[in-house]
């Protein structure tokens, strides 16, 4: 059988026999140089994908496995006997309902928070002209590159002047800090990608500048929104340095990584119930990325063309 029937091929108009077999040889000449190296590039991108999720199988696993097998020298990437005890002793935890309820408060309130204070700053410092905006943007992009370990004794003192130690505050207020530079970079790029000739005729078919801001620039800068709030999420949900310096002595205020620290006990930590509480931990954020997926992919791409 010959290389071009083997291989499916997109050919364009056929002119004539000679000319299309020439072509397709070609086309599946260059397919054939092609082939070793596509391969090797989907296999290495095969194992990068096995590799990223064997943990996370791995923490599944030991989640339902019993005790006795997760404490085993003998290590098995399976069970023949599952077991939901670890899950029980997650939910029978005393405040884990609570815990899971404050971390779903604090990512949510970041998220839109975030989002909304970001769309309207992109949309300030790329449709307006004012003093100090270059230094402005600078600002922002110098503030994302301080490290977090560095401002988080500053933040405690600053909290604590406050009177905001041991609240749902004092964790909400530090990560909209610090997803804010992030989003307003990011959106600022879909903002301008929207054509000023766009808002100039919304302006004269009598739309006002609050209208074109939520009905027309809104939706196309939203895939933009969707990846900033992602990563918002995702920063929040699985934080434990503010949870751990800001949320002192109440423990009422605590969220879902704190939940973790009732399983490490000082003679033998618990492995059943860490990976069964990090398998809970887990779920919302699947859950989130897959009912964004789509609009994160466009938005990470860059949805917003001319």
């Amino acid at each position: 059988m010959s290389a071009t029937t083997d291989s499916p091929v997109r050919e364009g108009p056929v002119r004539g026999p000679a000319s299309g077999a020439t072509r397709g040889g070609g086309i599946a000449r260059l397919l054939r140089v092609k082939r070793p190296g596509r391969l090797a590039a989907e296999a290495t991108a095969l194992l990068l994908a096995v590799a990223v999720a064997f943990p996370l199988y791995w923490m599944v696993l030991s989640a339902f496995k019993p005790a006795g097998e997760i404490q085993s020298t003998d290590a098995r990437p399976w069970t023949l006997a599952p077991s939901l005890d670890s899950f029980r002793r997650v939910f029978e935890q005393q405040d884990f309902g609570r815990y899971f309820l404050n971390s779903l408060l604090v990512a949510g309130t970041v998220v839109i928070l975030s989002a909304l204070i970001a769309f309207l700053a992109a949309t300030a410092v790329t449709r307006f002209r004012f003093k100090f905006r270059t230094t402005l943007l600078i600002m922002f992009l110098v503030a994302q590159m301080v490290p977090v370990e560095a401002l988080t004794i500053p933040l405690f003192f600053l909290m604590r002047d406050f009177g905001q130690l041991n609240t749902l505050g004092s964790l909400i207020l530090p990560h909209l800090a610090f997803s804010l530079p992030f989003a307003i970079w990011m959106l600022r790029g879909f903002v301008k990608a929207v054509p000023e000739a766009l808002e100039e005729a919304a302006y004269i078919d009598g739309a006002s500048r609050t209208r074109f801001l939520w009905q027309i620039l809104f939706p196309l800068v939203f895939p933009g929104l969707v990846a900033t709030s992602v990563f918002s999420f995702i920063t929040t949900w699985n934080d434990f340095l503010f949870a751990k310096s800001f949320i002192i002595s109440d423990t009422s205020q605590s969220t879902l990584p704190m939940a973790l620290l009732v399983f490490f006990k000082p003679d033998e930590n618990d492995w059943g119930g860490i990976m069964a509480a990090s398998t809970v931990m887990t779920i919302p954020v699947l859950v989130f990325f897959v009912l964004v997926q789509r609009r994160l992919v466009s938005g990470l791409g860059g949805a917003v063309k001319d």
